[in-house]
């Protein structure tokens, strides 16, 4: 089973991570926690609601949003456009508000493209918001997902190894926004292979090695843990 018996409970403003070694199950997790995947048995619940069986858009709705490990950009369009793509529930998105394009609809659209530049400027992406998001750096789509998840308005952020293939300098630049985002508010949820990067700025940790915890704690208790040594590192 990819996962099996997992109990997960994330506490309100820290940043959580999620590690195991490859195959452990901690994207399958995600999957089941944003609606991609239904569970077979055992629920989802987000303050007290439960959420199990939702869709995707449905939980984007009650405040959770997510990255993935592969990103998903829309190339065409530019970075303002991928952000404003995050904006939810606006009278433009009806057949009748496209095609009448009243005043209410303009005034919404104004106020979805000057949120978006705000999360650009808090990204640090601002100078790149009319260029074609397909024409940007790897770590700067992964940027541009952060900012489009948090146009939803989310409480709860789910990233899906938001250092993988960053350079030494883009990371430092995404530890930064990531602490930047919990003294905001946000809670983080987030899978990482980097370690550095786990034990720096992670206050929870929880461990998966083929789809079953195998620990949990801080930083330290984690990295002293002899389940994850052998997990990552072999029984020798």
């Amino acid at each position: 089973m990819a996962v099996h018996d997992f109990s997960l409970q994330v506490e309100e403003g820290k940043i959580t991570s999620l590690i195991g070694p490859n195959g452990a199950g901690k994207t399958t997790v995600f999957n089941l926690l944003t609606g991609f995947l239904a569970p077979s048995e055992g629920e989802v619940r987000f303050r007290g609601r439960l959420l199990t069986g939702f869709n995707p858009y449905r939980i984007a709705q009650m405040r959770i949003a997510r990255t993935f490990q592969i990103i998903r950009i829309f190339p065409k369009l530019t970075v303002l456009g991928n952000v404003i793509l995050g904006c939810q529930n606006t009278k433009g998105e009806s057949i009748w508000g496209a095609l009448l394009r009243t005043k209410g609809v303009k005034e919404e659209e104004e106020r979805s493209r000057e949120k978006a530049v705000k999360l650009l400027e808090l990204v640090g992406l601002s100078q790149y918001q009319d260029q074609y998001a397909v024409n940007l750096g790897y770590g700067q789509q992964k940027l541009v997902e952060i900012a489009r998840a948090l146009a939803t308005e989310a409480e709860l952020l789910l990233l899906d190894e938001p250092m993988a293939g960053l350079s030494t300098d883009m990371t430092i630049v995404m530890m930064d926004l990531i602490r930047n985002l919990q003294k905001r508010g946000k809670t983080i949820l987030f899978i990482e292979h980097n370690m550095k990067v786990v034990m720096d700025i992670s206050d929870w940790i929880f461990v998966l090695s083929y789809g079953e915890e195998i620990a949990r704690g801080t930083p330290a208790e984690v990295q002293k843990n002899d389940r994850v040594i052998e997990a990552y590192l072999g029984r020798h």
